[in-house]
C-alpha cells in the first residue's frame, strides 16, 4: 500500500496537476488582490463621503461654483476643482494624443528596426521621470517662456501645467498604440499593398482602424493619467480654486487639494478634513466616466472597421 502511495504522489501527471492547480491559485489570488484593493478603496471613498453629504447638500456640492472648506466661512462648491481638473486635462491630451499617435504610426509602420529599438527606451524614458521634475520644469521653465508671449500670464497657471502635463503623456499613448498597430496581422498590410495602397494609405486606412481598440485604450489610459496628476498641477497650475475655463489664470484640481488638505494640518473626522474623500469620489467618478466613453467608443469602432 505504502509503495502503491509514494508512486501515485510521484506520478508526473499528479505533479503536473499540482503544479497547475498551483499557478492557477497564485493567479487567482493576484487578480482577487486588485479586485479587493478596488473595492477597499472605494469602501473607504463613500463611507466617509456619506458622512460628509450629511452635512453638505449634494445640489450645492455639484452646483455651486465657490470651493472655501477651509476657510472662515466655507463653502463646498466642487465645480471650481472639476474646471481646473478638466481644463489641464484637455490641454494635455491636445498635446498628447496628437504627437502620441504620430510617434505610435511612425515606429510600427515606418521607422526601421533598428532605429525603433533605440528610440522607444529614450521615449519611453520620459514616463519615468519623477513627475515633480515636471513640475518644476513647468514653473521654471514653460511658464518663463510663456510670459513672452502672454506678458500678462501669472506665474501660477493651467496653460504651462497643461502643456508639461501633455509631454509627459506621450511615451502612454505613443507606446500602447505601437503595440496595438503591430499586432494587427500582416496579411491584410500585404493585402492592401497588393490592392495599390501606399504605406501611408495602408497605415492610416488599415492599420489604425483595426488597431483602434487598442489606440483608444491608450487615449483613454493617457485621460485618466491627466486627471489623476497631481504634482504637476499642484507645482504648476497653484491651488487656488478658481471657477474659470481661461487656460491662462491659475487654479486648483482635484487631486491638488487633496495634497493640500493631506498634510495633517486637519483634525481627522472634521468636515474640512472629510472634503477630500468628496473630492476623491468626484474624480474617481470623473474616470469611470472616461473608461465608459473608451470603451463604447472602441465598442463602435470595432462594429464599424
Amino acid at each position: 500500500m505504502r509503495d502503491k502511495l509514494l508512486k501515485l504522489i510521484k506520478s508526473p501527471r499528479l505533479v503536473q496537476d499540482t503544479r497547475e492547480k498551483t499557478i492557477e491559485y497564485i493567479l487567482f489570488l493576484a487578480a482577487f488582490s486588485s479586485v479587493a484593493t478596488t473595492i477597499g478603496i472605494l469602501f473607504i471613498l463613500v463611507r466617509e463621503s456619506v458622512l460628509f453629504f450629511q452635512e453638505i447638500s449634494i445640489l450645492d456640492f455639484l452646483t455651486s461654483t465657490e470651493w472655501t472648506p477651509l476657510f472662515q466661512n466655507p463653502q463646498y462648491g466642487i465645480l471650481p476643482l472639476v474646471s481646473g481638473t478638466l481644463v489641464t486635462s484637455i490641454i494635455a491630451l491636445m498635446i498628447a494624443i496628437p504627437l502620441g499617435t504620430i510617434a505610435g504610426i511612425y515606429l510600427s509602420e515606418f521607422s526601421p528596426i533598428k532605429f525603433r529599438e533605440t528610440i522607444k527606451p529614450f521615449l519611453e524614458l520620459l514616463a519615468a521621470i519623477p513627475t515633480v521634475v515636471y513640475g518644476y520644469f513647468a514653473l521654471l521653465y514653460v511658464t518663463p517662456l510663456l510670459q513672452k508671449i502672454f506678458p500678462n500670464l501669472p506665474t501660477f497657471n493651467m496653460l504651462s501645467a497643461g502643456l508639461v502635463m501633455g509631454v509627459m503623456i506621450i511615451p502612454f499613448i505613443s507606446s500602447i498604440s505601437e503595440d496595438a498597430m503591430r499586432s494587427v496581422p500582416v496579411g491584410l498590410r500585404e493585402g492592401s499593398f497588393a490592392m495599390g495602397a501606399t504605406r501611408f494609405q495602408t497605415s492610416l486606412l488599415v492599420v489604425f482602424p483595426t488597431a483602434i481598440s487598442g489606440i483608444c485604450s491608450a487615449y483613454v489610459l493617457g485621460a485618466s493619467r491627466a486627471v489623476g496628476e497631481t504634482m504637476i498641477v499642484a507645482i504648476a497650475a497653484g491651488l487656488q480654486p478658481n471657477f474659470t475655463l481661461n487656460p491662462t489664470d491659475q487654479a486648483a484640481t482635484i487631486t491638488g487639494y487633496i495634497v493640500q488638505v493631506s498634510l495633517g494640518d486637519l483634525p481627522h473626522g472634521t468636515l474640512a478634513y472629510q472634503t477630500i474623500f468628496a473630492a476623491g469620489l468626484t474624480l474617481v467618478l470623473i474616470t469611470l466616466i472616461l473608461n465608459i466613453i473608451g470603451h463604447f467608443l472602441a465598442k463602435h469602432y470595432r462594429e464599424i472597421y
